[in-house]
């Protein structure tokens, strides 16, 4: 069992340096999952729905690519996906501790699927980019298309403005 490769993460909002790991995914696996995570702990800006939609719109150009929304653990998905690979990108040691020790706790959890997780470095034109630092930039009136997919730059950046202001973008915006 390989079953497609899955992308998991938060993509509050995707960027294209998120585009460039599927791209590459694709190549590299034939048929990708990206995981769109629907996680109460984390505090995210947008909904789930957003982040689903607009990875859609960025992907509709690739029919190796399904986006899906999950809850719950990912070696769960792994499963329900018949997979067994995660795909996972590293910018910095920093990202590669904790992906590795998520790796292994993803691999002791699920030994019947016996999960791995391959790590790709972004390409050098978007190794800096980080959806933390787009909604930080936008928190502070900076312009943010140039981080964002051209499909979904004008509504993300419309969106983002929407919540700027004191403590808006910085604490996670409106509760939901």
């Amino acid at each position: 069992m390989q079953g497609p490769a899955i992308y998991p993460g938060t993509f509050d909002p995707p960027h294209k340096g998120h585009l460039d790991l599927v791209r590459r995914g694709v190549r590299l696996f034939g048929e990708l999952v990206v995981a769109v995570a629907d996680n109460r702990e984390k505090d995210t800006l947008f909904t789930p729905e957003e982040r689903v939609a607009w990875l859609r719109q960025c992907t509709a150009d690739l029919p190796q690519v399904r986006v899906v929304r999950f809850k719950g653990l990912v070696v769960d998905l792994l499963g329900r996906e018949g997979s067994r690979i995660l795909l996972r990108g590293i910018r910095t040691f920093a990202d590669f501790e904790a992906e590795y020790t998520m790796a292994l706790t993803n691999r002791s959890i699920s030994a019947e699927i016996e999960a791995e997780t391959v790590f790709v470095m972004p390409s050098l034109e978007y190794s800096h980019f980080s959806s933390r630092h787009v909604k930080e930039i936008a928190s502070f009136g900076g312009d943010v298309r140039s981080y964002l997919p051209e499909s979904i730059s004008v509504e993300v950046s419309s969106r983002l403005e929407e919540f700027q202001g004191p403590g808006t973008v910085e604490s996670g915006g409106p509760q939901r």
